[in-house]
């Protein structure tokens, strides 16, 4: 690039590092939101939620990039145009595809790092949240006690623990266990420890006590120094990590296993969500143009150009609707994902249309003809 372009890339890359900062920031609060659940109800750290949350973000990033790029590129080009800066440049001799080139060089660069975060970035973090989430929903510690509460993770079992130290250490602890027959357990201990024993969880209690009722009415009263009691019974059953269709890198998208149940049914949404990562990127150039359209869609205008701004605004936000309409729609009809690809191909060939569509010449008007001096 030379001066004049390198000056022009600099004022768009300046707006468009800080919005796409700044709608990612507000993104990002608003999605936290749906995971204060784990340190109210789950009694995960702040760590936990702020490595959840974070791994949430290249989606974000991905899906807000096209916004992000749009809006830098209207405000720095209005700037530029109003200020006659690129009318300089055209005075100079500079094409129109010469000066937009900087604007588009961007564009195709916010295009290849949404590809690559579609492609590679997005599936795994959202592999790594999904493990996180499951970790957190199967932690037993925290789904076992809340610390100064009685709580019954499961039927027949309350569990109290005055305090818990290290995440896996229960203070002043009180168990009852209740069965179906009748009978039932209650173990009162000045500390208990979650563990594994052969690959099953259990909670070692210490110094303690167990009074145990048996069905017919019966009770026996027992001191121990250690007892291990098994929480395997009282742990969901048969509960994996799922992955959804926006977990899944592109190959498991476009060559499902279709001897998987869940696979097979949802064959159509995960193709359709395969396409949708490769024509998402497409919007950062279609949205680009559009806002080229609006500035350089016609010819210079001393009052500014807001009505073309506002169409072009409107222009995009429906290009970026109906994007994620037709992605919609893809979930059942195979052929409909051509229109993935259609939509932002569309709108970029009509926002180039405008950029160089010559503006409709004023028609000069006839000279005048002048009376000879003498007539009277």
């Amino acid at each position: 690039m030379n001066l004049i372009d390198r000056y022009i890339f600099r004022q768009l890359l300046g707006p468009a590092l800080l919005a796409t900062i700044a709608f990612s920031t507000v993104m990002l609060l608003s999605q936290s939101l749906r995971f204060l659940d784990l340190i109210v109800n789950q009694g995960q750290s702040a760590a936990v939620f702020l490595k959840i949350t974070l791994l949430g973000l290249p989606s974000l990033v991905s899906m807000i990039l096209p916004i992000t790029i749009f809006v830098a590129s209207l405000v720095a080009l209005n700037r530029l145009q109003t200020e006659q800066e690129l009318v300089v440049c055209f005075a100079g001799g500079m094409s129109r595809w010469r000066v937009i080139s900087p604007v588009l060089r961007l564009a195709v660069m916010a295009a290849i790092v949404s590809l690559v975060i579609n492609l590679w970035v997005q599936p795994l973090c959202a592999r790594a949240m999904r493990q996180e989430m499951y970790k957190a929903s199967t932690d037993l510690a925290s789904t076992l006690v809340q610390p100064g509460q009685f709580t019954q993770p499961s039927k027949g079992l309350t569990v109290y623990a005055a305090r818990v130290v290290n995440h896996d250490t229960l203070q002043n602890l009180f168990l009852d266990e209740e069965a179906a027959d009748g009978s039932a357990n209650t173990f009162s201990a000045r500390e208990g420890q979650i563990a594994q024993r052969n690959g099953q969880p259990v909670l070692i209690m210490k110094h303690g006590s167990e009074q145990a009722l048996s069905k017919t009415g019966g009770l026996n009263y027992a001191v121990f120094d250690e007892y291990t009691f098994d929480l395997g019974p009282f742990l969901p059953k048969g509960e994996t990590v799922h992955y959804k269709a926006s977990d899944r890198y592109l190959h498991e998208l476009f060559f499902p296993d279709l001897t998987q149940i869940w696979e097979k049914q949802n064959r159509l949404k995960l193709y359709a969500e395969g396409h949708a990562r490769l024509a998402e990127p497409l919007y950062n150039i279609a949205l680009v143009v559009l806002a080229l359209s609006a500035v350089l869609g016609g010819g210079f205008s001393r009052m500014g150009y807001g009505k073309r701004i506002l169409v072009s605004i409107a222009l995009a936000a429906v290009t970026r609707i109906l994007g994620f309409g037709v992605q919609a729609v893809a979930d059942d009809t195979v052929w409909l994902n051509l229109l993935q690809y259609a939509v932002p191909l569309g709108a970029a060939a009509f926002g180039l249309n405008q950029v160089f569509r010559r503006p409709a010449r004023i028609p000069k008007a006839p000279p005048l003809a002048l009376a000879p001096a003498g007539a009277a």
